[in-house]
């Protein structure tokens, strides 16, 4: 589906005799976000734009109510790597599980994507953690911020940007899933030179315009074996003998469950 206008798109306005802007022309993307959707259960898929000429993906999961998906983070990867993005992977909630077990295990997940080279921040808007190191790392850039409903996105703004005051959820006690605050695309200028597209909350993130045999190419953990399997770039990396990325896997240079996660993408979309 192809959207006139999006979130982030640079315009040119002409002001009528009624002093009313009218947008006559959209200036070419130099790159657009997307995912897979779907108008009805069972329907034909189609692309939204989620966003235009973007910088950066700020990638947010909650450390605890929401435990994170890690999958889901890796279909994000995916998108922002197709489209040449830099990610930053940042933790909210910390609070939650600063005293807990939860804690050393979210570490040795997040471990995982650091050894890849996606740099993390651990935050907290209770605490206060974090927000500066945020504030730097948004400076001078159009960044969006994407992640599930409930894991902390509005509170983390309301505290990124004091004043702004957007209502906050509560995650549902019975089924464990975030409630919807955001339900459209926004643009937030939070300085001179700093804007930040803030996404409703998705439960599901369908990929869109992924070719399944590129896909290893997304994973930057998988990268540097590519080509040298037996079967060279033709090898799908499922039970070809003499595959270099299932030896890297075995060997502990590649983690099992980034692989397991690289598998059930391809396989969802071959499905």
């Amino acid at each position: 589906m192809e959207n006139l206008i999006v979130v982030g798109d640079r315009v040119n306005v002409l002001v009528d005799q009624d002093n009313q802007p009218m947008i006559i022309e959209r200036l070419p993307r130099h790159n657009q976000l997307s995912r897979s959707t779907s108008s009805r259960p069972g329907g034909k898929l189609i692309e939204q734009v989620l966003a235009s000429n973007v910088d950066q993906v700020i990638s947010v999961f909650a450390a605890a109510n929401p435990e994170p998906k890690w999958n889901l983070l890796d279909r994000y990867l995916v998108m922002a790597e197709a489209v040449e993005l830099p990610v930053w992977i940042v933790i909210t909630k910390t609070d939650l599980v600063e005293k807990d077990h939860a804690m050393d295990e979210l570490h040795q997940q997040l471990a995982v994507y650091q050894k890849i080279g996606y740099p993390v921040l651990l935050t907290s808007s209770t605490q206060h953690k974090g927000i500066d190191v945020l504030r730097s790392i948004l400076k001078g850039k159009n960044s969006v911020l994407i992640g599930k409903s409930g894991i902390g996105k509005t509170s983390l703004l309301n505290t990124l940007m004091p004043g702004l005051d957007y209502r906050v959820s509560t995650v549902n006690e019975i089924t464990g899933k975030g409630r919807h605050t955001t339900s459209a695309m926004r643009l937030l200028p939070i300085d001179e030179g700093s804007t930040l597209i803030d996404s409703p909350g998705t439960r599901e993130f369908g990929l869109w315009d992924i070719d399944p045999d590129d896909l290893d190419r997304y994973f930057k953990d998988m990268r540097s074996y590519l080509g040298n399997c037996n079967f060279k770039l033709d090898c799908r990396h499922e039970d070809e003998p003499g595959c270099a990325v299932r030896q890297a896997v075995v060997a502990g240079e590649i983690d099992p469950r980034r692989y397991q996660s690289y598998l059930r993408l391809k396989e969802d979309y071959l499905s």
